[in-house]
């Protein structure tokens, strides 16, 4: 009998969304009397708890869903609910996997921060997002979350507030990601205009208003008319717009490698299965919506940024920064998947990913932790993150090398690796889709295994300088310590990252090594068809070539970074322009920033100089027109009237002279209008 049969999914489904919310809650209201984050380490395994439920009960079972009346306006009702399929059960139970050992990792990486009660509120808000983004059930409800993702990260990007590089980089991020969200509010308005509703189900469910209703050489048939078929591409490009600022896909990624301002561990999380992750889901949850040209824009979109990314990692010393870049790079590997329509392959990527880029970040906080205790107890003062302090790491820290190595390693697609079953999905459907659509599309393919040796070079010259050789600072600190200068880290770090080592290994994916298709996951993902012809050489050509470049890679890394056999030219342009990531901010600084700042000072002076001087200038107009209407009131109206009041005051006062009543007056005033009128008629 089915142990979770008689448990509604639903209700699992709430208590993991749930729980992490009522940690927030009770942090916020015990603030820095609490500051153990016992409250939000039981939250989380509350939801993994029973996101491993609710995923046990709808995994390749028929979905569930739930929804009640929120409020109406007008015709339209809108309702609250969750939706549950494979799709949504899936991240539901990646989430908290990889919280849970972010929790317990801070707690010893965290461990003293003035500020450690603010972090836990934060992480447990941050968790509640990501959570309830994923198993709504409409798309309204997911931009509530969507946004309320950014907000989380922009608090934990920012967390150590007073230092000014953290509060650029969570403005940044926060910027970037708004100018996206605009995106997903653009596909909103389009899809409720023509569908009167924003529920999934009515939407994308298999008898919904939006479905993939055949696939005619390679083309999607759409049940709608033509004009809504445009407006349904224009909603999809929209909403890649948003997972384009959410997932860091160029040109809005440069958000992310700025972002390494918060914790280590905030940073593994939002790389891992949250911040990042829900751009690639959303794509997903919309797939129906793009059309042909839109699947084709996005993998180039992909290809890019995986391609530009992976440069701009050779030439980075931060050693978060390298992991940044990698993140960005094979979100750019998902995108590739979204674009060449299989969304399956993009999600399998998406899952193995979330596992050992956690463990390597996690790995390279330890390393920055041995480094910043070293840089405190030696009061020297030198860069914990930069690799170009490191070296010989191996000797103090081995457990760490060998997780962190293994991580690197699923990263860069090696066999045995949860890496290389996922990678492969993505590059060989790459390699069948482009064979399909003809010669011109193998760039794409091309270019992603080109990014997969580039890949490995960089995750290799990352454990070589960090770990081989000798301690480069060693001569500076030994004077000044005794007995070693560095430690491994406590087991409090090390359990949960040995637990992400083992999910870095194939086993937990499928049982046989060398075969995706063989995958659990993408059995439960797996697409009804697919638009092109499967190649069974590409399944064997192409692993044999990522390996033999992966540890050709190696061996010149081995023999740059720890041999030192090559020289660098640190002033390279080439060198320089991977350091300054191809100066897309410098570009965007001079464009955006500087550009702005110019025309705000060109509208200051335009309205102080322009619009100022013209308005005195009607100023003066009016004044002086009103002087002159003034004057002519005065002395012209207001004389001629008077004028003629004096004229009949006058006249008035000689009439009234000449009735007096006297003969003499009357006979003369007599004679003398007789006199007017005779020379009137002589003259006249």
């Amino acid at each position: 009998m089915d142990p979770v049969a008689h448990i509604s999914p639903i209700y699992t489904a709430l208590i993991a969304v749930a729980a992490p919310f009522i940690a927030f809650l009770y942090q916020a209201m015990a603030g820095k009397r609490d500051q153990s984050g016992t409250i939000s380490l039981i939250g989380i395994v509350c939801s993994f708890i029973s996101g491993g439920i609710t995923w046990l009960a709808i995994w390749n079972h028929p979905i569930a869903s739930a929804e009640i009346n929120w409020f109406t306006i007008g015709a339209s009702t809108f309702k609250v609910g969750i939706l549950l399929n494979n799709l949504s059960a899936l991240m539901l139970l990646l989430v908290p996997t990889v919280a849970l050992p972010v929790h317990i990792y801070s707690r010893a990486y965290m461990k003293g921060d003035p500020g450690i009660h603010r972090y836990w509120m934060y992480l447990s808000l941050f968790c509640f997002a990501m959570l309830g983004l994923v198993v709504m059930d409409s798309l309204l409800l997911m931009y509530i979350f969507w946004e309320l993702v950014g907000f989380a990260s922009y608090l934990l990007i920012g967390f150590w507030f007073t230092r000014e590089t953290a509060v650029q980089a969570n403005k940044k991020a926060f910027i970037v990601n708004r100018i996206g969200d605009l995106g997903f509010l653009v596909g909103l308005a389009i899809i409720f205009t023509q569908f009167k509703t924003l529920n999934l189900v009515d939407l994308f469910g298999e008898t919904g208003l939006i479905y993939q209703s055949a696939v005619t050489n390679g083309q999607w048939v759409s049940p709608v008319n033509s004009m809504d078929q445009v407006w349904l591409t224009i909603a999809g490009l929209a909403f890649f717009f948003a997972a384009m600022a959410k997932s860091a896909q160029f040109p809005l990624h440069i958000w992310l490698p700025d972002a390494m301002e918060g914790p280590t561990s905030v940073s593994s999380l939002i790389h891992a299965a949250t911040m990042v992750a829900a751009g690639v889901f959303l794509l997903a949850t919309v797939f129906p919506l793009f059309n042909e040209s839109a699947l084709i824009f996005i993998a180039i979109i992909g290809t890019i940024t995986a391609a530009a990314a992976a440069c701009f990692a050779l030439g980075q010393y931060d050693i978060k920064r390298i992991l940044a870049f990698s993140t960005i790079s094979q979100l750019g590997f998902m995108m590739v998947g979204i674009g060449i329509g299989t969304w399956d392959a993009a999600l399998f990527h998406l899952v193995t990913h979330a596992f050992f880029k956690c463990l390597l970040f996690l790995s390279a906080g330890a390393i920055i932790h041995e480094m910043a205790h070293l840089k405190a107890h030696s009061q020297l003062d030198f860069d914990p993150q930069d690799l170009r302090n490191m070296g010989g790491l191996k000797k103090y820290m081995p457990k760490t090398f060998i997780l962190m190595s293994i991580a690197s390693l699923a990263l860069a697609g090696f066999p045995l690796t949860s890496g290389y079953l996922s990678k492969d999905s993505i590059i060989i459907s790459s390699f069948e889709w482009a064979l399909s659509k003809g010669d011109f599309y193998l760039i794409i393919p091309v270019s992603l295994i080109i990014v997969s040796i580039l890949t490995a070079f960089y995750i290799g010259r990352l454990i070589f300088k960090a770990f081989l050789g000798e301690l480069r600072i060693l001569d500076q600190v030994q004077d000044k310590l005794q007995g070693d200068p560095l430690h491994e880290a406590s087991k409090t770090m090390l359990i949960p990252m040995m637990l992400l080592g083992l999910c870095c290994l194939f086993p937990l994916f499928s049982l046989n090594p060398v075969s995706y298709h063989d995958s659990w996951l993408m059995d439960g993902l797996l697409l009804d068809e697919y638009t092109f012809a499967p190649s069974h050489s590409a399944h064997l050509i192409i692993p044999l070539i990522l390996l033999i470049g992966s540890v050709i890679s190696w061996i010149i890394g081995w023999k740059w970074y720890v041999q030192h056999k090559y020289s660098l030219n640190s002033d390279s342009l080439a060198l320089k322009a991977a350091f300054n990531q191809g100066y897309i901010n410098e570009l965007y600084q001079w464009v955006f920033v500087d550009g702005t700042l110019k025309i705000a000072r060109f509208c200051y002076w335009f309205d102080r100089y322009i619009v100022d001087s013209l308005v005195a200038f009607i100023q003066f107009i009016v004044l002086s027109l009103s002087r002159l209407s003034v004057w002519i009131d005065k002395y012209i109206v207001d004389g001629i009237v008077n004028a003629v009041a004096s004229v009949a005051y006058w006249t008035g006062n000689q009439v009234r002279l000449v009735q007096n009543g006297k003969l003499q007056t009357a006979l003369y005033s007599v004679f003398l209008f007789v006199l007017l009128g005779l020379i009137y008629l002589i003259f006249f």
